[in-house]
């Protein structure tokens, strides 16, 4: 089985424009994510697939291996189907550019879900972790997610869901952390299907699956990952390596 990690990398990102290539003690946080996830030793080629020529050269000139997007998209999974559209590889992994801080263990319980699947029933595999903290329960930019008896996924959105319209039932609040693996075949089928609405009203590019029937396995972790959307986690994550 061929496996391999995608790092999708725009420039403009809505929130925090360029942030992939500010400075992270000493690196960029792009340069950061890509030798986190070479280091994990998971992977038989990692890439970094992106629509800008600044964060192209920099990949170069670390000595990682870029990709450029011959088209323009709407979300990290049509980018990355675009650059794999013609490589021979089973299983993609979509690791987000702004997340630098990799756990090797959850990615490796990820993978599991694949090589364990001997039907290859399962379409994706991502990550999922408690939430407890009101606020970032609220938190738009937190993507929630509600799974399933068998850890499948529901459905995903900046809203809390489940909705506490009983007060005095215990329920567990998951954040969807955004590290996907697909198999090639469902990533493919996601970039010939169009969008729908759901997916379009959340801005969640998981959703899109969801809508047309693919099963998503959620793997529980309890390692938070530092995602950067703003300049306050850039510090966060200064502090974290410091």
């Amino acid at each position: 089985m061929k496996i391999i990690a995608m790092i999708p990398a725009r420039y403009e990102a809505s929130r925090f424009p360029g942030k992939l290539l500010k400075d992270l003690n000493g690196k960029t946080v792009i340069r950061r994510t890509y030798e986190s996830a070479k280091n994990t030793g998971l992977f038989d080629q990692v890439y970094v697939v992106t629509d800008s020529d600044k964060i192209y050269d920099e990949v170069v000139n670390f000595g990682g291996t870029a990709i450029r997007s011959q088209k323009e998209h709407e979300c990290g999974s049509d980018r990355i189907a675009e650059a794999v559209e013609n490589m021979d590889v089973d299983i993609v992994v979509n690791v987000q550019g702004d997340e630098p801080f990799i756990d090797t263990n959850s990615l490796t319980r990820l993978l599991e879900v694949f090589l364990n699947d001997e039907n290859e029933e399962i379409d994706l595999a991502s990550l999922k972790t408690p939430l407890s903290d009101s606020e970032e329960i609220t938190n738009p930019n937190n993507v929630k997610v509600i799974t399933g008896k068998e850890g499948f996924a529901l459905y995903f959105s900046r809203f809390p869901i489940p909705y506490p319209r009983d007060t005095a039932a215990v329920v567990t609040y998951y954040k969807h952390i955004g590290i996907y693996a697909f198999r090639k075949s469902a990533l493919m089928d996601f970039y010939r299907l169009p969008m729908l609405p759901l997916e379009a009203a959340e801005k969640i590019e998981c959703i899109r699956y969801l809508e047309y029937g693919k099963k998503i396995k959620m793997v529980e972790t309890n390692v938070r990952n530092i995602g950067i959307d703003t300049p306050e986690d850039l510090e966060k994550a200064r502090k974290l390596l410091s």
